[in-house]
């Protein structure tokens, strides 16, 4: 995306002139007096590790120098209070008809006219990592919060001498660059947790009284892939990776799962190293709807650190951690207490160097999609045959919560939930996601499977049994049955995870899975905004499956 100089306000006015009030309202306070402009990762390296808040541990970050931090980098720690997740609660949009815009723009405006008495800090990055799809990113975090702009310039990447070049050159669309305006102090006593304000039709958001490091990153994925949407990609949530096989032929697979789902452990497996495997990403990807080419939005990891020890061998990619404890070992040296027992969903920044065989674009069409359920009634692995039957399984994808998300008391961790496509920051119409979805499986002839990564027939799905099924599916040595009567679906043969269609028990609990799929589509279409309603045929490929049971 070519850039417009966010220097030349009555450029940007003429390129885009459907600019809105909150844009004006977020925009402007990045120029104000109290603002100070952070150029360089060195320099965000050594506000973060002068922050008050900030813990410097003595674990020497790996290969400072080709990230263009200090050479003697430490980790640093940075830890919230009682919110360690992600608060859906707190997300507002303003493209929707029924919210009050007037409310929130004056709310706004108090809300940046308060920060004047503090100091900001400013930077910049760049949201995709190959010239078909650059978007830049504006943010601006308080001061006392110097480690959450530290963490997204290496989440993301920050606009140096290289990649600012590279952006100037890579293709244009009708946009202008993104801005984030964040201030983790922010109060309200009608918001108690926080408020996540976003005008995805024109690119600005504000985090305000967050201080969870996922809200900013999720906020700026947020609109590059409402971006990404716009311009003729399908945006993901999930990870990518392409195997090379014999015969240069390779196998190019895409997992959709919320996070605590399995989608990092089966993105970033090397398989026993069994053949060399290329990453995209674990996290966020657009694909191209014109040659079907996959490009990542980030080249670093946010990872959870509840599997990695101080004995780990990916601690020594991390570069920051949140939510975690530290202690001293032996020798005196502050070192981490990771495996969530501070608390839960702690994680880490991990640099592109804890995948070696990390690339930024894949040319090659995706050979799968595989959606990641927690549903005990589905067995590990399941082909869905029908580009249809495809999109409304993604569209349905039923999961449970984790402790990556902040959410109240009462709700079952452990009950069924819908996310679509496993996207549940998604700020248009759920509608245009499934047809991107169905055009993928129909144009570029897509597979599309299941994987169920949590329980069947009372056992545990370990990742050894995903992984496996995944291999089988590549190698082409995949033995599929058809499951009972319903002809668009079929399971892969696994020893101890056979379904038995002549248990009654068993085919309810099908039918009531499919049945709630089916209610959740049916109570979304009576929604009167109409955002997450889907077609008709989503309902009727459901209701064919519940009949041949």
């Amino acid at each position: 995306m070519s850039s417009i100089d966010r220097f030349s306000i009555t450029d940007l006015v003429k390129k885009n002139p459907q600019l809105s009030e909150f844009k004006a309202i977020i925009e402007s306070v990045f120029y104000e007096n109290h603002v100070q402009p952070v150029n360089s990762l060195k320099e965000a390296y050594q506000l973060a590790a002068e922050s008050p808040g900030t813990i410097v541990t003595d674990i020497p970050v790996y290969q400072p120098e080709k990230l263009d931090i200090p050479a003697d980098a430490k980790v640093l720690v940075d830890n919230c209070g009682e919110i360690v997740g992600r608060t859906a609660a707190a997300r507002r949009l303003m493209n929707q008809d029924t919210i009050d815009r007037k409310k929130y723009a004056a709310l706004l405006r108090e809300a940046v006219y308060v920060s004047r008495d503090r100091t900001f800090y400013r930077s910049q990055a760049v949201v995709g990592l190959d010239e078909e799809f650059m978007v830049k990113a504006n943010i601006m975090v308080s001061e006392g919060y110097e480690s959450l702009l530290y963490s997204y310039l290496l989440n993301f990447q920050i606009v140096n001498h290289s990649w600012r070049d590279r952006y100037r050159q890579s293709k244009a669309y009708p946009e202008t660059d993104l801005f984030l305006f964040v201030d983790p102090e922010w109060r309200h006593p009608e918001f108690p947790q926080g408020l996540a304000l976003f005008d995805p039709d024109h690119n600005v958001a504000a985090v305000l009284g967050l201080r969870y490091f996922g809200e900013i990153k999720k906020a700026t994925l947020t609109m590059a892939w409402t971006i990404a949407h716009r311009s003729g990609f399908v945006s993901c949530h999930g990870g990518m990776k392409q195997f090379q096989l014999p015969d240069d032929r390779t196998y190019t697979m895409a997992a959709f799962g919320l996070s605590g789902s399995g989608k990092s452990t089966i993105t970033l497996s090397n398989h026993g190293n069994k053949y060399p495997i290329k990453v995209l990403h674990d996290d966020a990807f657009v694909v191209s709807h014109d040659d079907g080419s996959s490009i990542a939005l980030e080249p670093a990891y946010f990872d959870k650190t509840q599997d990695y020890p101080m004995t780990s061998e990916a601690v020594k990619y991390f570069l920051t951690v949140q939510n975690v404890g530290v202690t001293l070992d032996d020798d005196g040296r502050k070192v981490l207490v990771t495996e969530d027992i501070r608390n839960g969903n702690g994680r880490t920044v991990k640099s592109f160097f804890s995948t070696p065989n990390r690339v930024n674009k894949l040319s090659e069409k995706i050979n799968a999609v595989f959606w990641i359920m927690k549903d005990d009634s589905l067995p590990p692995l399941v082909k869905i045959n029908d580009p249809v039957t495809a999109a409304v399984f993604g569209a349905t994808l039923a999961t449970k919560r984790t402790t990556a998300e902040n959410v109240s008391p009462d709700v079952d961790l452990k009950s069924l939930v819908i996310e679509p496509f496993a996207n549940p920051f998604r700020v248009y119409p759920l509608a245009e996601d499934y047809e991107a979805f169905k055009q993928l499986f129909f144009t570029h002839k897509t597979d599309c499977y299941i994987l169920n990564t949590d329980h069947f027939n009372g056992k545990k799905v370990t990742p050894q049994i995903t992984l496996g099924s995944i291999e089988a599916v590549v190698e082409g040595r995949a033995s599929f049955e058809q499951m009972g009567d319903m002809e668009d679906l079929s399971y892969l043969v696994v020893p101890e995870y056979q379904p038995d269609f002549n248990d009654a028990a068993y085919v309810e609990k099908i039918k009531q899975r499919l049945a709630v799929r089916r209610q959740h589509i049916l109570a979304n279409q009576q929604e009167a905004s109409g955002f997450n309603a889907l077609p008709s045929e989503a309902v009727e490929v459901l209701d064919k499956l519940i009949q041949s049971l």
